[in-house]
Parts: C-alpha cells; sequence; structure tokens
C-alpha cells in the first residue's frame, strides 16, 4: 500500500510546527552574538572573535543548504528539520567548553543545523498551503526569525548575568530538544514523500544552485536576496554600535533600538506577504522594499545627535519592516517558480546565494565605513546596492511580465 502524500488543508498545524523549528534555530545562531561579551570573558578572548563566529555558523549554513534538496528526498522535510535542530543542540553543547578550539567547530554544527530549516519547511508549506495564501503563510513563518532573536535578546543576557554564559546556552539547548519532540507527529504523516533509497551524491551538492541559476526568474531572486540579507545583517550587527559611538546613546537606549527593528521584522513579514497576495504580487513588493530599505538606510545614516529617542525608535521598527520583512515574499516567489517538487531543492540554492550576503556584505560594509570615518556614512552608500535591486527587479517585471 503507497503511503499517501500531504495535501493543502494542513497548511496552519505545518506553520505552527515550522515557526517553532524556525525560531529555535534562529534562537541558537543568535545566542552567543547576543551575549558576547560575558561569553568572550569566560574564554579570555577580544570580543572581535564574534565575526569568526558568524563566519562559521554561516559557512556551516550554506553548505548544509546545498545539501537540503537531497537530504528531504532521502529522509522527509520534518526528519530533516529534527536533525537540524539536534545539530544546532550538539553545537551549543560544543561551545559551553572552556575552548576556543571547540567554540569553532561548534559554530559550524551550529550553521549546519540552521541550513536546512528553511528549504524543508518550504517543502512542506509548499505542498500543504493553497497558491492564494502563500505568500502569508511563508511570511508568517519566516516571523521565526526575528522570533529567535528576539527570544535570544531578552532571555540570554539576563541569564548570563545571573548565573553565567553557560545558563544560557543550557536554555537554549534545552529548548531545541524539546522542539526536536515537537516535529515527532508530523514525520508520519508529512515525509511520505520521501524516497528512503535515495543517492548521497558530492556532485549533488552544486544540483540546488544550478536550478537556480539556469531560471532567469530565480537567479534574479536570489541576486536580489544576496543584497537585501546584507541590508539585514548590517542593521542587526551595527546599529548598536553606531548609535552609541556616534550619536552618544547610552547601550541599553540603543539595545532598544535594535530590539525595535526586530519587532519591525515580525510586524514587516507578515504584512508584506499580505500585501503580496493581496494587492501588488511577489515582484512588485520586492521592489517597494528595495526602495524602503534604501530609504531606511539613508534616514539611519543622516540621524545625528539631535535625533531623539522617539524618533530613531519609529526609524528602526520601520528600517526593520522592510530590512527584515522581505524574507517571506521571497521565499514564497522562490517555492512558487521552482519546478514540481522541487521548492527544497530551489530554496536551497536560492538560500545559498542569501547567505553568501550575509557573509560578504556587512564585512564589505565594515570596510567602506572605515574607509569613511563613519557607520553612518556607511548606511548612507547601503542604499545604492538596494536601489540598484529595485531598478533590476522593475525592468524584469516591464520586460518578462513577471507577478
Amino acid at each position: 500500500m503507497t503511503a499517501a502524500t500531504p495535501k493543502q488543508g494542513d497548511t496552519w498545524r505545518v506553520l505552527g510546527v515550522t515557526l517553532a523549528i524556525q525560531a529555535m534555530v534562529s534562537m541558537a545562531v543568535l545566542t552567543i552574538p547576543a551575549i558576547a561579551p560575558a561569553f568572550a570573558e569566560r574564554l579570555h578572548v577580544p570580543v572581535s572573535l564574534l565575526g569568526v563566529f558568524v563566519v562559521l555558523v554561516y559557512s556551516g549554513a550554506i553548505l548544509a543548504s546545498l545539501m537540503s534538496g537531497q537530504l528531504v528526498r532521502r529522509f522527509g522535510a520534518i526528519r530533516l528539520s529534527q536533525a537540524g535542530l539536534l545539530f544546532c543542540a550538539t553545537g551549543l553543547l560544543l561551545t559551553m567548553a572552556p575552548s576556543v578550539w571547540a567554540v569553532a567547530p561548534g559554530a559550524f554544527l551550529i550553521g549546519l543545523g540552521y541550513g536546512p530549516i528553511t528549504p524543508a519547511s518550504s517543502h512542506l508549506l509548499a505542498i500543504s498551503t493553497p497558491a492564494h495564501r502563500a505568500g502569508l503563510v511563508f511570511s508568517i513563518k519566516q516571523t521565526g526569525v526575528p522570533v529567535g532573536g528576539m527570544l535570544a535578546g531578552a532571555i540570554a543576557p539576563p541569564l548570563a548575568l545571573q548565573a553565567g554564559p553557560l545558563a544560557a546556552v543550557a536554555v537554549v539547548l534545552a529548548a531545541c530538544l524539546i522542539c526536536v519532540l515537537l516535529g515527532q507527529p508530523l514525520h508520519a504523516t508529512h515525509d511520505t514523500d520521501r524516497v528512503p533509497g535515495t543517492p548521497m551524491r558530492i556532485g549533488g551538492l552544486l544540483r540546488p544552485l544550478r536550478l537556480v541559476l539556469a531560471h532567469a526568474a530565480l537567479r534574479r531572486l536570489a541576486t536580489t536576496s544576496f543584497v537585501f540579507s546584507g541590508v539585514q545583517l548590517c542593521l542587526a550587527a551595527y546599529l548598536v554600535t553606531y548609535l552609541h559611538t556616534e550619536l552618544a546613546f547610552d547601550l541599553i537606549s540603543a539595545g532598544i533600538a535594535l530590539s525595535m527593528a526586530q519587532v519591525g521584522g515580525v510586524i514587516g513579514r507578515i504584512m508584506w506577504g499580505y500585501v503580496a497576495d493581496r494587492f501588488l504580487g511577489a515582484t512588485r513588493t520586492l521592489i517597494t522594499l528595495s526602495l524602503l530599505m534604501a530609504g531606511g538606510s539613508i534616514a539611519t545614516g543622516l540621524l545625528g545627535e539631535q535625533a531623539s529617542f522617539v524618533w530613531v525608535m519609529a526609524l528602526a521598527v520601520a528600517f526593520g519592516a522592510a530590512a527584515t520583512g522581505w524574507n517571506g515574499v521571497y521565499l514564497a516567489a522562490v517555492a512558487r517558480l521552482a519546478p514540481e517538487g522541487m521548492a527544497g531543492t530551489a530554496t536551497g540554492g536560492a538560500l545559498s546565494v542569501t547567505f553568501f550576503g550575509v557573509l560578504l556584505v556587512p564585512a564589505a560594509f565594515g570596510l567602506v565605513s572605515d574607509a569613511a570615518g563613519s557607520l553612518g556614512a556607511g548606511y548612507v552608500l547601503l542604499a545604492l546596492p538596494a536601489l540598484l535591486c529595485a531598478v533590476v527587479l522593475l525592468r524584469a517585471l516591464k520586460l518578462g511580465g513577471e507577478r
């Protein structure tokens, strides 16, 4: 007897589980950065090594996202998501060792756990979600990323101050393990499309990327995401430093601004998914977001010491809604354009490009800001690639009639 394939109609149950998993792996990635000073002090290393930690995490994420198509097909999307949580938990366990040489492979393992989660959930949601609801559903699921960031920021620092950094890491590790159990009931009903005998080939690592590069619309979306992800990370990684060192905000106020940007991201991901589904379509929505990112970058870079706290918080929410709100619309578009049954593969290939943006754009932002002598100048110049994305997408809309 052949197992049934998951059908549309189970959208909200799948969404709830994938949202929780996304939030947990995001929290796993962001917990160490959230307690970086205390964590670095424990290891007797400079806080600047946080950059190496982030590079190792996203290097693992790139590799895992490229493998995700084969892994989803062989093991099923739910089982792969559970494995991702276990990799994150193992990586966090290694970071608890009193040696930087254990933290390094721990960071890479966290990335290996983080990388396949979005392709796996895209595979599940592409099957279970009606097309007219895809943008909203994918956007809600992607709120797991800023939700995970908010949880890391709200839970990890107080725990680190009260009980030490190891306590904060241990709590997140335990949450990942609990989330593994949360996904188990869906395995029997939503991993029935797996093909257990699917061979795992090294050459298959490039298949997702080749799929994306061979498809003009997917290639354009992936290239756009390279810039968008870079803008998102520049906002998250540099905002506190910028407000504190150049605008004389105290650290608590600067931290609140970063939290407000994450709140904006949660609101934006849901709002833009609804707008794409009901009004503008994916391409027009992404053009709008490109322009808003450019405007947010310029407005942030032109802030002066006289800027009021209320204005900075409002700007942080608006900038966050654009710079962190694009993911669901993007992923729904990738899943829609992918060949039938290959949403996970296409998402993995597209995300490998996205993660390269995470690695390269913030580094370039730092170099440009150093050369200009101001993070404000870096934010202003960050508007240029965002505007270029708007031009490219607008041209595609006019020439190709894309939705």
